[in-house]
């Protein structure tokens, strides 16, 4: 089942997770990504689409590949933990890619975490960090609290328009809060602080569709759903308004003014914070099974089936989806080629 936000009325294809995994990974490695790496990689960007998450998904190769001919990523280089001071973390991507490099902080910051209560972690120098929410999702099993805030590099993504404005001066400056759940699974909240996240635009362009209204508007501040609108000057809105807008000024006042000048795409800020420090996690699990029951018992509102609990969708989905992720029929073929042309 696919939840997308483009609006594309061509055909979608059926691939198999392995042949995904294997096409993606293939790319990578030809590429120059060191096979570890590019595993972990391809099973990112799958594992999106499983989920729903799109524009996080096997689309994102083409990207990469871009990035990697550019240079602006290194697709030879690997993070590492370049400062480890009580509870300070700084995780160095080298202008490699971003998905192993938040794979790391995430894992160094819950280690951390369970024997210092908390954790503080700035990731620099990386390129795009992938869809957040996995990486909070399996933090929060485990029983910890985090909260990513990212951004930086206004003058290489200058993508939202500030409130009230009609030119782009921000990042979609994401933000991802993983918290523990029951049985059911956390909440993960991972959004963008734009009205849509940029990586949509791309698969709406490259699929050859279109986006919702009041998302984007084109250089003279009309609103479109044209994605080359967007790439000809216009730009995204930021999400519920001020308030949107509001959270990607402080994302970039913490990404940049307190992290420092922003190497390769973006500076991030985790706290990871060990719940058990603070209350026993079977205890926060009862609780917050209550509270989730009191949510989702909500009468759902006319043209929804029901309320749910940010990152229980993923989940189902990824169960539903038995294996089989679909894609524009446009998208999978340039995916195909392209790995036929990197073969040596």
């Amino acid at each position: 089942m696919s939840i997308s936000k483009i609006i594309y009325d061509g055909v979608r294809v059926k691939i198999e997770v392995d042949e995904a995994r294997g096409i993606i990974t293939e790319i990578l490695n030809n590429c120059g990504c060191e096979l570890e790496r590019a595993e972990l990689i391809a099973d990112h960007l799958v594992d999106s689409n499983l989920c729903g998450v799109e524009s996080h998904g096997a689309m994102r190769i083409l990207q990469y590949v871009d990035q990697f001919r550019s240079g602006y990523m290194k697709p030879e280089s690997g993070p590492c933990v370049s400062r480890e001071d009580e509870i300070f973390l700084i995780i160095d991507g080298q202008a490699g890619h971003g998905i192993p490099a938040m794979d790391l902080a995430y894992k160094s910051a819950a280690k951390v975490a369970r024997t210092k209560h908390i954790c503080v972690t700035s990731i620099i120098n990386v390129g795009h960090t992938g869809r957040h929410g996995s990486f909070a999702d399996h933090c929060a099993e485990d029983g910890f609290l985090s909260i990513l805030i990212g951004g930086g590099n206004r003058e290489v993504w200058r993508q939202v328009a500030p409130y009230g404005g009609c030119e782009p001066k921000l990042p979609t400056n994401p933000y991802c809060i993983g918290f523990p759940g029951d049985e059911r699974g956390p909440l993960v909240l991972d959004f963008a602080t734009s009205m849509i996240a940029g990586g949509w635009i791309y698969a709406a362009q490259n699929a050859g569709g279109y986006l919702p209204e009041n998302c984007i508007i084109d250089r003279n501040g009309m609103a479109s759903v044209t994605p080359a609108d967007y790439f000809d000057g216009g730009s995204i809105l930021p999400a519920a308004g001020q308030k949107g807008y509001g959270l990607a000024l402080a994302a970039e006042l913490i990404s940049e003014a307190l992290i420092g000048p922003v190497q390769t795409e973006g500076n991030w800020l985790l706290l990871m914070i060990n719940t058990s420090a603070m209350t026993p996690l079977d205890g926060l699990r009862k609780r917050a099974s209550v509270i989730f029951d009191d949510i989702i018992s909500c009468k759902p509102a006319p043209g929804f089936e029901k309320v749910e609990i940010p990152g229980h969708r993923e989940r189902r989905l990824r169960h539903e989806a038995g294996g089989i992720i679909d894609l524009p029929e446009n998208t999978w073929n340039e995916i195909v080629a392209l790995r036929n042309s990197l073969v040596i």
